[in-house]
């Protein structure tokens, strides 16, 4: 409870101090019959934004807090937390006239680098040129090209509590390198969009040292219906009720050569030697598919994703521990002790809701993961569990995705060796209890 006291304090004085610096410097420039006009909608942000100048800035805010209970029917166990699950501050700007765009964004609740999160606070930071509203490059730290469509998709907009068990398990969530994006005409409505990057592939870049090579990455996505209305693309929930079907079949793949962490989202974590001392790191790729369709208030979204790496076992003679010092040990071998720290195998997650026109909404869904032979999604602890089946019901209040209420409840399935956190093996369900509430400026 202290802790959340003193991060919603640090927020609420963060974002007053914030606000107030900047009206009082936008209030100094000079006025004219272009002059200052100042915008505000609740989970838009405000907009500060000069028509002679053509500069704009934009501050959003995001606070969510949750609840969650967990059940494990066979040993009758109980675990609860509560957490301020995400306190967010974003600055956005741009420049018409110079075809100019930037961005920053702080995660201020001490994230534990679970679900959809990375352990630090920056999130983005990262600036554009885009020539037209058909290509932007940019250069940075930013959301990932190569992670599946959920992760694309605005935290305040998800249809459940906290996001599929595909994302956690595969998600790589930030990416610190050079991205390009643009768009084509496939049609008389339909487009192509298409994005590549080449990556640091070491995650956030929260770390200095680069360990093993690039990371590259692609993406193609097809909308053969025409552009979702409002950005709906990177919104879950469907709160402004397509008037038109809309879909979107996407997919992707990504290459890192070398990687030191169990699937590229941190830097250094695990590291392997040959004779010499030098680094002998595994080569992980990534590919996946997704769709996304919505239609008044209906939306479905379906992912698949495959991972495999390939370890050069040949070289690889040490490894360093957790405290800096060197074995030689490789329990099963060379190949299958380095895998089994990946999170190798495949995985899909099916989801649908209807928001109602009282912005109630209903959702559903289903994601299974198959742990490859050597994996980390085979750990008893953190993982062994195979199949998810969520419900989640959520009341909206008003569509501009600012506040909303959420209640889910998750069934998990779960293998033999799996384990509670408490150490304690079981060998039946676990259930899990969410609640979230949002806020949003």
């Amino acid at each position: 409870m202290q802790s959340f006291i003193l991060s919603f304090f640090r927020t609420s004085l963060i974002s007053t101090l914030f606000i107030a610096s900047t009206a009082s410097s936008f209030g100094q420039l000079p006025m004219d019959a272009n002059g200052l006009v100042d915008a505000y909608e609740r989970g838009e942000g405000v907009v500060f934004h000069n028509r002679a100048s053509g500069y704009s800035l934009q501050f959003r805010g995001l606070a969510q807090f949750t609840s969650e209970t967990r059940y494990f029917s066979e040993t009758d166990e109980w675990t609860t937390r509560f957490r301020a699950r995400r306190i967010r501050m974003r600055w956005a700007g741009a420049s018409t006239s110079e075809k100019f765009r930037y961005r920053v964004q702080y995660e201020l609740s001490n994230p534990d680098g679970d679900g959809d999160d990375v352990s630090g606070m920056l999130m983005d930071a990262w600036c554009a040129y885009q020539p037209s509203n058909r290509f932007r490059l940019t250069f940075g730290q930013r959301s990932a090209i190569s992670d599946n469509l959920e992760l694309r998709m605005g935290s305040n907009t998800l249809q459940f509590v906290e996001r599929s068990r595909l994302t956690s398990a595969f998600g790589t969530i930030r990416e610190f390198g050079a991205f390009a994006e643009g768009r084509v005409r496939a049609g008389t409505n339909g487009w192509i969009k298409l994005a590549g990057s080449v990556v640091t592939g070491d995650g956030a870049a929260e770390r200095i040292e680069n360990h093993g090579g690039l990371k590259y990455e692609g993406r193609v996505m097809w909308l053969p219906l025409g552009l979702f209305r409002s950005f709906g693309e990177f919104r879950q929930v469907d709160l402004v009720r397509e008037v038109q079907p809309k879909i979107m079949v996407g997919s992707y793949g990504s290459l890192n050569r070398g990687m030191s962490s169990r699937r590229g989202r941190t830097s250094g974590d695990i590291l392997y030697l040959d004779g010499n001392f030098e680094e002998a790191l595994p080569d992980f790729w990534k590919i996946g598919a997704d769709l996304l369709f919505k239609f008044k208030g209906f939306t479905l979204l379906g992912e698949f994703i495959m991972t495999d790496a390939s370890v050069p076992d040949q070289e690889i003679v040490q490894r360093v521990r957790n405290n800096g010092t060197f074995s030689t040990t490789f329990e099963g071998g060379v190949d299958a002790y380095v895998r089994g720290r990946m999170m190798l195998g495949t995985a899909f997650n099916i989801q649908a809701g209807y928001c109602f026109t009282n912005l109630w909404s209903v959702d559903v869904r289903y994601t299974k993961l198959n742990a490859a032979d050597n994996s980390f999604l085979n750990n008893p602890t953190f993982y062994a569990r195979s199949a998810y089946q969520d419900l989640g019901v959520s009341r909206y209040f008003g569509r501009d995705y600012g506040a909303k209420l959420q209640l889910g409840v998750m069934h998990t399935e779960a293998d033999p060796a799996a384990v509670t956190t408490a150490g304690n093996a079981f060998g039946g369900s676990e259930w899990t209890f969410r609640v979230l509430s949002q806020f949003s400026i």
